[in-house]
């Protein structure tokens, strides 16, 4: 597949062409992306693998009910916390909505910070195994440790690169490992070669490491003021904790165990923000590694609408000017 554009691109007007914009958790993509949509007349597709879920709004800072009425958004709200929802999904939503945005005259935006979520829909899912449930129960009665231990023994690199404290993802590597016999981390999709229908339209966002730092911690005391405790409550009693993805989210996570009593109010928010900092330098990483972007430095004091016009002169001048420090990373 490397080489060809998706199917939802073919025959389209560059005009309509997807605008890509991918960058780590708090950057501020989506701002920027509802200036841009303002701008190209457009449509967002929202790829997060937390917005997906109803009820989950503060804590994934989903965009507001104003701003859905303003831009349309797709992706959002999309199940229930009894259901599942995973890459493939993501993939046949997206292959439907953009050509539907398409069809309408309006762009297709799609922001996020989801890499497996971009990765799917651009180049499939690798070819990793379907889930195996009865050795997948046999995984999650082992401890984490045990897990952990069986991973960086049988596939070093994903073990460097995995989130240990994510049992989802752990489980699954594992699982992939024992069916295949080989690494979890070579039966992954990488980006394919840039189709030329879409270079210069793929963007990613960054910032230098202290005014990351300063965003998150700000955006995580917010979600705290707006109540993400008390929405994780209601959550909890409508079976958060039965939903293995969603109970995993960021913040949901921490609070779920602050409500079990495990750590006390000001403790939960200092974990929920040190884990979101991890997040977002694990978001860098692969989005480095895995995806060919024009990369654009957001300055502390740089508004949106600024940003937009700048994605927007690099789009119709088909240059890339722009790239990634080698020396400033997160």
């Amino acid at each position: 597949m490397s080489g060809t554009a998706p199917p939802s691109e073919r025959g389209t007007s560059r005009d309509l062409l997807p605008v890509i914009l991918a960058g780590p958790t708090a950057v501020g993509k989506s701002a920027v992306a509802l200036e841009l949509a303002q701008r190209l007349d457009g449509e967002i597709v929202s790829v997060d693998s937390m917005q997906v879920y109803r009820g989950l709004d503060i804590g994934t800072a989903k965009p507001s009910p104003e701003e859905r009425r303003r831009i349309p958004h797709h992706g959002v709200d999309v199940v229930g916390l009894d259901d599942a929802f995973d890459a493939a999904r993501f993939a046949t939503l997206a292959t439907a909505s953009i050509p539907d945005i398409q069809a309408r005259g309006r762009v297709p935006i799609l922001c996020g910070g989801t890499g497996l979520y971009f990765n799917a829909w651009m180049n499939g899912l690798g070819d990793a195994p379907a889930p195996d449930p009865e050795l997948r129960m046999q995984l999650e009665a082992l401890p984490t440790p045990a897990l952990l231990e069986e991973l960086a023994r049988t596939d070093p690199a994903t073990f460097d690169d995995i989130d240990p404290n994510n049992r989802r993802r752990l489980v699954r590597a594992v699982e992939v490992i024992r069916i295949t016999g080989r690494p979890f981390s070579t039966q992954r999709a990488r980006w394919p070669d840039r189709a030329p229908t879409l270079a210069g339209r793929a963007f990613g966002l960054w910032r230098n490491r202290p005014d990351t730092v300063a965003r998150i911690d700000a955006r995580v005391d917010r979600m705290f003021r707006n109540g993400l405790v008390e929405e994780t409550r209601a959550l909890r009693a409508q079976g958060l904790p039965g939903n293995r993805t969603a109970s995993q989210a960021i913040g949901y996570r921490q609070v779920l165990e602050h409500l079990d009593g495990v750590r006390g109010p000001l403790e939960t928010r200092e974990q929920v923000k040190i884990r979101t900092r991890q997040f977002a330098k694990r978001q860098m990483t692969w989005f480095r590694g895995q995806m060919d972007l024009t990369w654009m430095e957001i300055s502390p004091t740089e508004e949106p609408a600024v940003t937009a016009d700048r994605i927007l002169d690099a789009i119709q001048s088909g240059s890339r000017p722009h790239s990634f420090p080698q020396g400033n990373r997160q």
